[in-house]
């Protein structure tokens, strides 16, 4: 039996969505924000609202926005020839502050894992497909993360590309293998951005 009503019950639990909030630093947040800053949880409320009904991804790149098109597709001052392919909206904002990059890019929306039913249609490759036969891109950079998916994810993206005849490079120097991009520094980042190198296959 819960020593919580049900509605606190039921803010605990969503609370424990999050990436990284266990039961107890659920209950902190859930007490904190009802004990002392009701004003603040009010707000939460609402914006957690207006922003699940109002941003959807672009239909580019499929990062989150709240236009049809985000700014980065619309810029006329992007290079349109590279095409940076990340895992999410979280990594693209992250080579955004740490490298000088000026392409476009493509957010997979996670990795190929066929262990969790995740294959190339769930990840929007057909996209990615009409993308490449129809634009004029020369450089695919494969900047998913150094993981084990993530790795034979690059490998299916060098697949892809060569059967298209883009040139396909990977992130390289100072990602560790198992990394994340949006939890490596920025001078690493930067640096592993700027070392990327021709993109073989192998994993």
């Amino acid at each position: 039996m819960s020593l919580f009503s049900p509605a606190l019950t039921e803010l605990i639990e969503s609370l424990r969505r999050l990436p990284g909030v266990g039961n107890r630093s659920a209950q902190r947040m859930a007490l904190h924000l009802l004990q002392r800053d009701r004003d603040g949880a009010r707000r939460l409320a609402r914006a957690l609202e207006g922003a699940a009904e109002g941003i959807s991804q672009c239909a580019d790149c499929r990062i989150l926005t709240e236009e049809p098109r985000c700014r980065i597709c619309r810029s006329t001052q992007r290079d349109r020839a590279l095409l940076c392919i990340v895992e999410g909206s979280a990594d693209v904002f992250a080579l955004e502050q740490a490298t000088g990059f000026s392409g476009l890019y493509f957010v997979l929306g996670g990795r190929l894992s066929p262990l969790d039913g995740i294959g190339p249609e769930e990840l929007g490759l057909h996209h990615l497909e009409a993308r490449l036969s129809s634009e004029p891109i020369s450089e695919l950079i494969l900047a998913t993360n150094p993981t084990v998916e993530g790795e034979a994810t690059a490998h299916y993206l060098f697949e892809l590309a060569r059967d298209y005849g883009v040139r396909a490079t990977r992130i390289a120097h100072g990602v560790p293998m198992g990394g994340v991009l949006d939890q490596v520094d920025r001078g690493t980042l930067s640096h592993a951005f700027l070392g990327r190198r021709d993109y073989t296959g192998g994993i």
